[in-house]
């Protein structure tokens, strides 16, 4: 896996993903949709395509050449309904196919592994897109990583635990959370599984 495609890499978690995965020297492909949303450090150092991930040829114009993809769609703090994230799911799915490509990571929330009645009734639209793009991914046949973290933290890295099927924290560093979006494409023992992840009990 020397060249990645990365999708939502210029909001804050995926920039923290996009420096991981320069800093581990891998080529890095990036769907942009506006300019001003890239970095200017990503500028010289990343391959830009423009696009939009609802458009099914962006989509796979992005992905050829590389050999895994990292997903971190978000709505930029939006809440109200949309299926914007489960059609881009659905385009880089189907396109995965037809590239014969199989390794993908792909961000939700930790809100689906708990019962609705827990989650804040602000989320719930969220939640059912987050639903819809983590039921398409389970159905792909492919080496998919789902990544469900809980709050997400503009703090420095700690260490990170992650755990199959739970939430193992209620907060995870935006550094950490890049790391393991980008690392668990080469970690077969998260392939197929739904990944709870939050900041290392650990002491340092």
């Amino acid at each position: 896996m020397q060249r990645i495609a990365i999708i939502g890499g210029t909001g804050m978690t995926g920039e923290c993903a996009v420096d991981h995965a320069l800093e581990k020297g891998l080529t890095v492909k990036l769907l942009y949709r506006s300019e001003k949303t890239v970095p200017e450090r990503f500028k010289s150092k990343v391959e830009l395509v423009k696009g939009d991930v609802t458009n099914y040829e962006d989509v796979k114009s992005l992905i050829e050449g590389v050999g895994a993809v990292a997903v971190i769609l978000g709505t930029r703090n939006k809440l109200e309904a949309t299926t914007e994230l489960s059609r881009g799911t659905e385009n880089l799915i189907k396109a995965m196919k037809e590239a014969k490509l199989s390794k993908f990571s792909i961000v939700m929330s930790s809100f689906l592994l708990r019962s609705l009645q827990e989650v804040p009734a602000v989320f719930h639209r969220l939640n059912e897109e987050h639903q819809r793009m983590l039921d398409l991914t389970k159905a792909s046949g492919l080496d998919w990583i789902a990544i469900l973290p809980p709050h997400i933290a503009d703090e420095p890295a700690t260490g990170y635990t992650v755990v199959h099927d739970e939430a193992p924290g209620r907060l995870v560093s935006k550094y950490d959370l890049g790391k393991f979006i980008i690392d668990s494409l080469e970690q077969p023992e998260h392939y197929g599984k739904v990944c709870g992840i939050g900041k290392s009990t650990k002491s340092a």
